[in-house]
């Protein structure tokens, strides 16, 4: 049992690891170029999505099967654009409108909205260490947020909002696949969840009538594309695989890499600085979710 589980550790750790170092890039391509995040999402989500199905399908698995019962086309149709495309658009609208280490931050709300969804399905108060875990990080986020000058927000409006719609995507899209998994498999229900999402996207925006095709003659362009293809899509995989191994509130805790690898990297790659009082919200919000994850170890053993 102990083995599976830090089978899980392992797997979400790395993804999120991955995760993390992708939002500087995403930040550093939206920066310098003339790309929006709507097409930026499509050929990113499209493109994945259809590698994930080819690489399932050499692997001799039927890729299409899961569409021809209609309760599971029904569920992967709500994860590719409720959890899918949700969690990858907001994410990337976070970071457009404020930093990558913001972003992934404000992630962190997402375990508050999983224990507080579970405790409602449950109908039962969290448990004391939970709201202890709940209260701590969200007091570690008002410090990100403010940095000390309360009557002040430290970014945006908007940042604010694609931070928050960023944590309640992530909950859904932590909690919603399970069942899709469980029976299908991770890689056929991220492959297809990315296709439906890209699809979905490109409709909405139009995007074969995008100005914006011709960014992507540029070599810089195709190659931090197809980079950020590959490591957010593996961040995905083993970020989705870790479930198998542990609860949904531990893989959405222990991804408090994200923002570690996200900070350190934009340090050396921007010089990226914050707020004193922003860095001690920062180290709060960690100590608390650490808090959480050791706090519910101990709880499982009981």
């Amino acid at each position: 049992m102990n083995s599976q589980r830090y089978k899980g550790i392992g797997l979400i750790l790395a993804g999120a690891m991955l995760w993390g170092a992708s939002g500087p890039m995403m930040e550093w391509l939206l920066e310098h170029y003339a790309i929006s995040v709507p097409f930026f999402l499509t050929i990113r989500l499209i493109v994945a999505g259809l590698l994930v199905l080819v690489v399932v399908r050499l692997q001799k698995v039927q890729v299409l099967a899961i569409w021809r019962e209609a309760a599971w086309r029904m569920r992967l149709v709500i994860f590719g654009i409720f959890g899918m495309l949700a969690v990858q658009f907001t994410f990337v609208a976070a970071i457009d409108a404020s930093n990558a280490t913001v972003a992934t931050l404000l992630q962190f709300i997402g375990p508050v909205y999983i224990i507080l969804f579970v405790s409602w399905r449950l109908k039962k108060r969290p448990p004391a260490y939970q709201v202890i875990g709940m209260v701590g990080t969200l007091g570690g986020l008002v410090l990100l947020l403010t940095n000390g000058n309360f009557a002040q927000l430290a970014i945006s409006g908007e940042a604010l909002f694609w931070g928050i719609a960023v944590g309640i995507a992530f909950a859904f899209y932590t909690v919603y696949p399970a069942r899709l998994m469980q029976e299908w498999g991770v890689l056929i229900v991220v492959g297809w969840g990315m296709v439906i999402g890209g699809v979905v996207l490109g409709l909405v925006s139009r995007v074969w009538a995008s100005d914006e095709w011709s960014q992507l003659v540029q070599p810089v362009v195709i190659g931090m594309t197809a980079a950020i293809i590959v490591v957010g899509t593996v961040a995905f995989i083993l970020f989705l695989s870790s479930m198998k191994y542990i609860t949904a509130v531990e893989t959405s805790i222990l991804s408090s890499m994200e923002p570690l690898t996200a900070m350190v990297i934009s340090f050396f790659w921007f010089s990226q600085l914050f707020g004193p009082l922003q860095y001690v919200g920062m180290a709060i919000m960690l100590v608390f979710i650490t808090w959480l994850t050791i706090a519910g170890e101990k709880q499982s053993e009981h």
